[in-house]
């Protein structure tokens, strides 16, 4: 120390690479009349500061404590340096000394200050439908690899204009450093074409032309093709989504038929929370969510406002998000333009079941029997990532899918764990890589059960390990020896060791590591899900187990009943509906809807099947008993998409009072693991159908009964732990979990739910790499 001043070197770590991170320190340094520099590198935001000590102790403070918005501090490292003299603060070059670790920024929704210059006419990015700053635009779907630096993302394909050179260079600007920055005078350019008479999709503007549309104003061409009741493929920030009226049902019907959705409900675009009012019931959490940075998609009770019945077939929600680029906001229009429709479907960009398309090329063939127009643009998407989607349950966010404006942030780890990768499950899958005490979890890749989706996995597990420079030493795997994650792991291990993990122990495990538990913990854990391989062969899914992360004890399960021909029992849910009456000991009499669902030569088939055990596997699933019980109540027999038939009981069971008769389920005690006989509920569910008993009585009985047994189980247990954890993917059910909670809690008992991962299997990677790195 000299004169009274002092240098000190912070090393800042956490997500604070494109996220306004060193303006801010440029700017605070300023403001304490601190000398010095700042630069980002692998191990993240390296500063150097000399001054007085108090105002070296200001800076600190101020860094840790009121970073940029987008930014996470996860740690400052803080060391005293030789003094150097000099004055100003400037910023250097980024520097590759290769320790550490960076975390790289999700995408974020547009900023309400380029908003405003996206309406400002005298602005010189009017209209610009790739306006951004430090504090908003595409981060994670542009990164090549760290440190960020324009060179390493997509945008490096554009050269900076020197109007937008001169704002990145200046500490003072809103868009010092946004390596995403651009303007109508440097690109990315947008582009629309439309079907010709032939009904191809012309390369060139001629045939658009001729037909009075003008295509020197690609997103008006849009916005008509859309009031036309056209569809269209509109490449975002993650990929292409496929786009029509909302209101339209002949457009909405048409895009179901082309891209082979079933019923599975359409998510809808708004272009801002005055819109989303009207369309679905919007209480403060879900306006926090619709209009905050990560803008996922958010399923709410349907409004006044009606659309489209083929929006979301008989479904009392709707999933609703709100336009977060500036493409988006455009393509609703702004003042002075003729609107498009209020309501969009917005879908992701595939036919179902396949991976979302980002690629240029690929887009083109495969969405070409799909749209009738494209407006797409030239800025490279690097990585697909597809929407959002969370719920809230009693006010609290809960995901189902975690995707855009998530990944890549990591997760703390409660326990420290190798290096790591987690491959998670065959549904819903996301990938995993973990070292010490941080996980960062892929963005949502889809079901592997198409060979594009592989590939997806393929590139999403190489490019995380780029972004987190984690070489993983071992592999984690579900214990099920078909899923093709597992099989995708055992060829690509090497000589790296495979630690198989029980994929309900994986449930509880997850939601242990997201609520921070530590390494001696253990829960009483209720994981009820549809499939999950047990260790004796059977489909588990009804489970009671005591879990740590070492291992599990099973308590109690659902008492096993056969599930015939595996997935074809998941299609048809009259047929878990006659396994669970044969199960029972109930006649399969004709007046039963599911009896009547079921055709002849099927019923034949499978009583033949019952008897002898042929082509059947025992399972406990709980999701396969909420499939009979909607078909046994006339709700659902066939399934077009996964979980239908539960999804369609919830929603007609909600604010129906359930009093009257009591659904009970049967503990066995004598038996150890102890068995959950649901019989005496699905002769009580026959018996209210058979009374006229309305279906949505009898889905809000059955709700109730499955809360109190969750109540009995745990009450069972309370010797063992009074931390009950609830996972799986049958927990999604906002009706069950708000029950389920609300009654462990008033008998005072401790409940973990997931409020970061989702429930279902897109959460199960995170509990393989915790269990993996215990055992």
């Amino acid at each position: 120390m000299t004169g009274g001043r002092a240098r000190r070197r912070l090393i800042v770590r956490g997500v604070v690479q494109g996220v306004g991170f060193r303006p801010f320190v440029y700017t605070t340094a300023a403001e304490l009349a601190l000398s010095g520099s700042v630069s980002n590198g692998s191990a993240g935001v390296i500063v150097e500061v000399e001054g007085a000590q108090a105002d070296l102790d200001e800076f600190a403070r101020r860094v840790r404590q009121r970073p940029p918005p987008l930014a996470v501090v996860e740690s400052v490292q803080e060391v005293a340096i030789a003094v150097q003299g000099g004055t100003g603060f400037h910023i250097a070059d980024t520097t590759r000394d290769g320790g550490g670790r960076t975390l790289a920024s999700p995408d974020v929704a547009m900023c309400v200050d380029c908003a405003d210059e996206l309406c400002d006419p005298h602005n010189r990015r009017y209209r610009h439908p790739f306006i951004n700053c430090t504090n908003c635009g595409p981060r994670f779907t542009i990164i090549a690899g760290l440190p960020y630096d324009r060179e390493r993302t997509s945008m490096a394909d554009f050269a900076m204009c020197e109007c937008c050179a001169r704002e990145y260079a200046d500490p003072a600007d809103r868009r010092f450093h946004a390596q995403p920055i651009a303007c109508p005078d440097c690109g990315p350019t947008l582009a629309f074409r439309g079907r010709g008479s032939d009904g191809t999709l012309p390369q060139g503007k001629t045939d658009e032309a001729s037909r009075g549309i003008d295509v020197d104003d690609p997103v008006a061409a849009a916005r008509q093709l859309l009031r036309d009741g056209g569809i269209l493929a509109v490449k975002g920030v993650g990929g292409y989504h496929l786009a029509c009226d909302a209101a339209d049902e002949a457009a909405v019907a048409e895009l179901r038929t082309r891209k082979r959705r079933g019923d599975k409900p359409f998510a809808v675009m708004v272009a801002n929370l005055t819109v989303a009012r009207s369309v679905v019931r919007v209480d403060e959490t879900g306006a926090v969510l619709l209009t905050g940075p990560q803008r996922p998609i958010v399923l709410l009770a349907r409004g006044d406002r009606a659309l489209a019945e083929s929006v979301a077939p008989r479904n009392p929600d709707l999933g609703v998000m709100i336009a977060y680029t500036p493409l988006h906001v455009l393509l609703f229009g702004l003042p002075g333009d003729r609107s498009g429709p209020e309501a969009l479907v917005m879908t992701s960009g595939n036919l179902g079941g396949e991976p979302i398309c980002y690629d240029d090329v690929d887009a083109r063939e495969r969405l070409a029997d799909l749209a009738d127009g494209w407006l797409s643009h030239d800025r490279r998407i690097l990585v697909p990532c597809d929407d959002s989607v969370v719920r809230i349950v009693d006010g609290i966010e809960m995901p189902v899918r975690r995707s855009r404006g998530y990944a890549p942030l990591p997760l703390t780890l409660p326990v420290p764990v190798p290096p790591t990768l987690a491959v998670g499950g065959d549904l819903k899958n996301t990938c995993a890589v973990a070292d010490g005490r941080y996980a960062w979890l892929s963005q949502h890749i889809g079901d592997m059960d198409d060979l594009a989706t592989l590939r997806a996995f393929d590139d999403a597990e190489q490019h995380l390990e780029e972004l987190t420079g984690v070489r993983p030493t071992q592999l984690a795997v579900d214990a099920h020896p078909l899923y093709r994650s597992t099989a995708w792991a055992r060829q690509h291990a090497g000589d790296r060791p495979v630690r198989t993990v029980q994929h309900h122990h994986a449930h509880i495990a997850a939601v242990m590591g997201e609520h921070g538990l530590g390494e001696s913990a253990t829960v009483v854990g209720l994981a009820f899900d549809g499939t999950g391989f047990g260790p004796d062969g059977a489909v588990w899914g009804g489970e009671v187990l005591l879990a740590g992360y070492k291992g599990f004890r099973r308590l109690a399960h659902l008492k096993y009943v056969p599930l015939a021909g595996g997935d074809a029992s998941v299609r048809r849910p009259y047929r878990m509906a006659l396994a669970h009456l044969w199960a029972a000991g109930l006649e399969w009499s004709p007046s039963i809807a599911s009896v009547a669902a079921c055709p002849a030569d099927e019923k034949r088939v499978l009583a033949h099947q019952f008897d002898t055990g042929l082509g059947c596997v025992p399972t406990s699933s709980m999701g396969r008993l909420f499939d009979a019980v909607s078909s046994l109540a006339g709700v659902r027999h066939i399934a077009d998409y996964e979980a239908q038939a539960a999804i369609e009981l919830e929603g007609v069971s909600r604010d129906i009072d359930a009093s009257g008769a009591c659904y009970r389920f049967v503990l066995d005690r004598q038996v150890d693991p102890v068995s959950i006989d649901p019989a005496p509920v699905v002769a009580a569910v026959v018996a209210d159908a058979a009374a006229g008993v309305a279906p949505a009585v009898i889905g809000a009985r059955f709700h109730r009964a499955v809360a109190h047994l969750a109540l009995e189980l745990a009450l069972a247990c309370a010797s063992e732990s009074t931390t009950v954890a609830l996972s799986g993917g049958v927990f999604q059910n906002a009706l069950l979990l708000s029950q389920s909670r609300m009654l462990l809690r008033e008998n005072g008992f401790h409940v973990l739910c997931h409020r970061r991962l989702p429930p279902n299997d897109g959460g199960l990677a995170f509990g393989q790499l915790l269990a993996a790195g215990a055992g």
